[in-house]
């Protein structure tokens, strides 16, 4: 295990640069970000990724392919600010960015998470997760028990006021709020002053394990 913890000043860096968005004063304090911010998320990246492929759980990534860039991109955005103010990685089944059904981690002064499941899915993804929630409803009430045995709950942020087309017919309640989610994600906060600790690679371990029953539904559903 290679991870030891964020450094010191991964948040403070972070914070400032949001007052700071200057290539002049990112270069200067740019060895603090490499150091104590990239440095140690590609090493928490590896030893999860390790962990779960342990566990036989089929998400891996690392340090080259599983952190987001800091900088921006501004090309469609009116905000032109040149770099991102919070740091973030991936794992998922092939070790790209790409695939449906990801762990997502969260480093920010506004507050750090674990993530988990289908952000923003692609809409035949979509529609192949409503179609396995209406085919498969006991397994899907299953899935959503398993989560709240584990203090987890999908988040409402993700949901469509009415129901989407082709699924008229649902009318049970609770499979109706299901087939109307257009993103389907849990998380769980990460403790800040965990974030320099070796631990939170095995927080971070646990959380995936908990989130196991929305990935495995939701691969299934869609592939």
């Amino acid at each position: 295990m290679s991870f030891k913890g964020l450094g010191p000043q991964a948040l403070p860096f972070l914070k400032a640069l949001a007052f700071h968005q200057t290539k002049d004063w990112f270069e200067a304090n740019r060895a603090i970000y490499e150091t104590e911010i990239k440095g140690p998320l590609g090493d928490l990246v590896e030893d999860v990724s390790a962990a779960l492929a342990a566990a036989k759980i089929p998400l891996r990534g690392d340090r080259k392919k599983a952190l987001f860039r800091l900088h921006r991109d501004t090309r469609f955005s009116k905000d032109k600010s040149p770099y991102k103010t919070n740091a973030g990685a991936v794992l998922n089944r092939d070790g790209t960015k790409g695939t449906g059904g990801m762990l997502y981690i969260h480093i920010d002064p506004a507050g750090c998470f674990a993530a988990a499941g289908w952000y923003m899915p692609e809409p035949e993804t979509l529609a192949k997760f409503r179609a396995a929630i209406v085919k498969s409803p006991k397994a899907y009430r299953a899935m959503e028990a398993a989560l709240a045995g584990a203090k987890l709950k999908l988040s409402d942020d993700y949901t469509l006021k009415r129901t989407p087309r082709g699924f008229e017919q649902v009318t049970d309640p609770d499979l109706l709020t299901a087939v109307k989610r257009t993103g389907f994600v849990v998380s769980r906060p990460l403790k800040e002053a965990d974030l320099g600790k070796a631990k939170l690679a095995e927080t971070v371990v646990a959380f995936a394990k908990d989130a196991l029953p929305l990935l495995q539904f939701g691969w299934k559903a869609t592939t």
